[in-house]
């Protein structure tokens, strides 16, 4: 018997290995080079010539001017989103719901989707366009009700709304399939109930949808607790500028900037391998919250 299934499944297991070892090569291996973070590493001398540091590296960024700025930006800009990212999709989900014809609700579905297959290289240039002082949509739209232009991709305050509601509008096409998915799980026969108890559309929502939804909302929000480091390098990257380093620079455009353009590899490893290692704690936390509120688990 255990001979037929090892036959039966061989195929899936063949098929699984090619992507194996990708993941072997492409994410184990360069695991090794988290060593920088206690080197002073040199490249012309290599992983294992370059002299031993320790902890100096992370005590290094700790003691930066701008370092615990920066930490905040990003927990806040990232939870920002987080909120944004699953109160907006539930929000167009149960209105899409109470759409009674099919073709008017898949084209709408259809349009609050397509961006988020567009990269943030494209979006940004939009909306550095869009949102522009002189000759932005937006800002012309606001002078036509007498209100001043505003500089929302260089002024300290408007920059990192910007970011949330621009990040929003491109994902929550995404969530809003998930949530649209778990309102057809819900029964009709308790919608039906509850129209022969005499309660309106608000009651049904309030007491029926709401709660049927409501572990995958658990879920989702929950799963997201994992992100709190990560606030979008793609997005801050292709949208800021220095005169908003105040207000809009995160852990990863930090990282960049030490390890990348200032050539300083060992401080920028360290800050990355904190991160990285806050960052799993925090996804070992929203699984093990996953399991314990809405039953979902990885195996």
């Amino acid at each position: 018997m255990k001979t037929v299934k090892w036959r039966r499944e061989l195929p899936l297991h063949i098929l699984v290995f090619p992507s194996l070892i990708i993941v072997f090569l492409y994410c184990y291996i360069p695991m090794f080079g988290n060593i920088i973070a206690f080197q002073d590493f040199r490249p012309i001398k290599g992983l294992l010539g370059s002299e031993w540091t320790g902890l100096t590296n992370l005590k290094y960024v700790l003691e930066m001017p701008n370092t615990y700025r920066i930490i905040w930006n990003t927990v806040y800009i990232s939870t920002m989103k987080i909120m944004m990212g699953n109160i907006v999709p539930i929000i167009i989900a149960l209105m899409l719901n109470e759409i009674r014809k099919t073709y008017v609700r898949r084209s709408i579905q259809t349009m609050i989707y397509f961006p988020y297959f567009l990269s943030w290289v494209i979006l940004a240039g939009i909306l550095i366009d869009i949102l522009s002082v002189q000759n932005g949509i937006v800002n012309q739209a606001l002078g036509w009700f007498g209100i001043q232009p505003i500089y929302f991709l260089g002024n300290n305050t408007w920059f990192p709304i910007t970011l949330v509601v621009t990040d929003t509008w491109k994902e929550f096409g995404f969530n809003t399939i998930v949530f649209l998915a778990a309102l057809t799980s819900i029964n009709p026969s308790l919608y039906e109930a509850a129209l022969i108890d005499g309660a309106n559309r608000w009651k049904q929502t309030l007491h029926i949808t709401l709660p049927g939804i409501l572990p995958i909302v658990i879920l989702m929000t929950t799963l997201s607790l994992g992100n709190v480091l990560n606030a979008g390098f793609d997005q801050v990257f292709n949208l800021y500028s220095p005169q908003v380093y105040e207000s809009g620079d995160i852990l990863d455009t930090m990282i960049y900037r030490i390890g990348v353009a200032d050539a300083q590899y060992g401080p920028a490893t360290a800050i990355g391998l904190l991160k990285s290692s806050v960052s799993l704690m925090l996804i070992s936390v929203s699984y093990w919250m996953a399991y314990r509120f809405a039953n979902y688990r990885i195996f």
